[in-house]
């Protein structure tokens, strides 16, 4: 059998160079991983030990009642504490600062996600795009309310009867409204793996940064 002349040539000059990884600038520091983490599992248990203590059938499989109002009860009151500790983190208080801040950029965005727009420049966001920051508005007024209605149904002395009743009907129907929500939200997060990444690793894609936040003062390389 015989070699036909100039087969190793043109089959090395056509094999594709190795692709270089994309350059990665952060996002997220150690403290705001953190504090995410951690409050997503307190919420997470809380949703979980209402769901237990509210549908029967799961009440009926886990048992030990008493043992799941107390896992309620402290894991909904431990919720604000990652974040409260966390505020000594300058990152961290930089990034509430610009959640807080809603810009006519913002009301673009939102006008475009309404309309489905997914056009190039159609979608202006910082750091924090619209949605991200009335989740977090939102999440935040609402963990407050929950914290409030908790208080009164468990201290059942303090309180008229009818703040109690009050309290519970809201407390309810405002948990199952933060469950819809909390499933919105990581089902978006399970559509954007870069943005589970940066969150899980602290650091992001940068074409994924310029696509997706644009307006976002990333480090310059």
């Amino acid at each position: 059998m015989t070699s036909t002349p100039g087969w190793a040539g043109p089959t090395a000059g056509t094999t594709p160079p190795p692709s270089e990884p994309a350059p990665r600038i952060s996002r997220f520091t150690t403290a705001e991983r953190w504090v995410h983490r951690t409050t997503a599992w307190l919420v997470l248990l809380c949703v979980a030990t209402a769901a237990c203590l509210y549908v029967p059938q799961l009440a009926e499989l886990v048992g030990r009642r008493h043992l799941v109002v107390t896992v309620h009860e402290w894991s909904g009151l431990l919720i604000p504490v990652p974040l409260l500790a966390g505020l000594v983190s300058r990152a961290l208080r930089a990034d509430l600062s610009r959640l807080n801040r809603f810009g006519p950029h913002d009301r673009r965005w939102l006008v475009s996600a309404l309309r489905r727009d997914r056009t190039p420049g159609s979608r202006p966001a910082g750091k924090f795009n619209a949605g991200q920051k009335i989740y977090a508005a939102w999440i935040a007024g609402a963990v407050l309310v929950m914290l409030g209605t908790g208080l009164l149904m468990w201290f059942t002395g303090l309180t008229p009867l009818v703040w109690r009743t009050g309290a519970t009907f809201v407390h309810d129907w405002l948990a199952l409204a933060i469950g819809i929500v909390l499933a919105g939200h990581m089902a978006k997060a399970l559509a954007d793996p870069e943005a589970r990444r940066g969150m899980r690793t602290g650091s992001v894609e940068r074409p994924w940064a310029r696509s997706e936040h644009p307006l976002w003062r990333v480090p310059e390389e």
